[in-house]
């Protein structure tokens, strides 16, 4: 695909948004309000911050200071934001203020990166130790929250608070390896309860049903961009290196289910099965999570190919031109566990099936977009 194709695309979208009204934000845009603060927006802005270090193109760093600039008080307080919500997903975008503050310095920035990581710090944690996904889901730890918090923890330790709980950090993903993976197909389940109490968990193990592709790739997200914002030093090398063996074990572990296509299913373990489809969100994350593993020289370049196998596989399946404007379809809208008054979100296979398949979501817009600044950062 030749790459002017994608950046008009996301241009696009940029033209077709508003800092309020984000054209990706599909979730907002149904139900009629503006987007706030939210892992959703913070994901593609970051996507285009990577893009701005990738291309020196100005327009996407501007877009994406504006639109942090605009949610952002002068105290450091956030519109749409609160602490006391302990809602593991609202992290996320806070690490759009790292990067932003390195760019411009903007005090206001360095304050509301701290009133985020005092979330962290008061987070409400499982008997293991692992944070909660969200104050409305106690004592529950999804893969798709060590995406949206591990990554800035580590970044804030690593630059402002000279690594006093990196083994805080490294504990938390050990916790995961030790009782969300699936020895069998070196896969984790989507969601573990430590209480074994909540409706779609096994009472035994405390497990989720399934495999879901993006919760998957959200945690190798995780993984790796957690050990690309670490600083072991000698200190923390062992602790390093193992998470590095978990990323490199997943990465080996997804590849066995990758389709011909390129691309992955919403639930990879159950390919075969009707109405099981290729997802794009999932096969995108998977596609930047193998491309920049190569480039930080944690997977073989051998396994480059797979990545650009994805990235292509995607497009070709689902980035299409209708009326003059391009489109990038198959993506899951959302999936979750609960809580308990939604015992539709059970995590059956139908379940996951149930969910609405979007076009132009941010959830996989912004990953084809990280995987896009792979390719380019090639070509540089």
């Amino acid at each position: 695909m030749q790459m002017e194709i994608f950046e008009k695309y996301i241009d696009e979208l940029i033209e077709k948004s508003t800092l309020d009204v984000p054209a990706w934000n599909i979730e907002k845009a149904r139900s009629g309000k503006i987007s706030g603060w939210n892992y959703i927006d913070g994901c593609m802005i970051l996507a285009l911050l990577e893009i701005y270090s990738a291309t020196g193109e100005k327009k996407y760093y501007d877009f994406a200071d504006a639109y942090i600039d605009h949610r952002v008080h002068e105290d450091g307080t956030i519109d749409g934001y609160s602490v006391e919500e302990y809602n593991i997903d609202n992290v996320n975008a806070g690490k759009t203020l790292f990067a932003l503050y390195a760019l411009n310095g903007k005090e206001k920035y360095r304050k509301a990166i701290d009133l985020i990581y005092s979330q962290v710090r008061t987070q409400p944690r499982t008997a293991e130790g692992n944070f909660w996904h969200k104050q409305i889901y106690p004592e529950q730890v999804w893969l798709d929250g060590m995406y949206m918090g591990q990554p800035f923890y580590m970044e804030y330790e690593t630059k402002f608070n000279n690594k006093e709980h990196y083994k805080d950090i490294f504990d938390q993903f050990a916790n995961v390896v030790k009782y969300m993976r699936d020895d069998k197909t070196g896969l984790y389940y989507h969601g573990y309860d430590s209480s074994k109490s909540i409706f779609w968990a096994d009472k035994e193990t405390g497990l989720s049903q399934n495999f879901w592709l993006r919760a998957l790739g959200w945690y190798s997200m995780a993984l790796l961009d957690t050990l690309d914002k670490c600083d072991p030093g000698e200190e923390w090398k062992e602790q390093y290196n193992n998470l590095q063996k978990v990323f490199v074990d997943l990465m080996d572990s997804m590849l066995k289910f990758q389709d011909e296509s390129g691309m992955w299913y919403q639930l990879p373990a159950r390919g075969g099965e009707e109405p099981n489809y290729l997802e794009t969100s999932g096969s995108a994350i998977m596609a930047y999570s193998l491309l920049k593993g190569v480039r930080l020289g944690f997977l073989p370049e051998s396994y480059r190919q797979y990545g650009l196998k994805a990235f292509q596989g995607i497009c070709d399946r689902y980035l299409k031109e209708k009326d003059g404007h391009l489109s990038l379809g198959g993506i899951c809208l959302v999936a979750g566990l609960g809580p308990e008054k939604n015992t539709r979100r059970n995590g059956t296979f139908e379940y996951y099936m149930s969910e609405p398949i979007v076009e132009d979501d941010a959830k996989g817009v912004g990953p084809l977009l990280l995987a896009y600044t792979e390719l380019r950062r090639l070509d540089d």
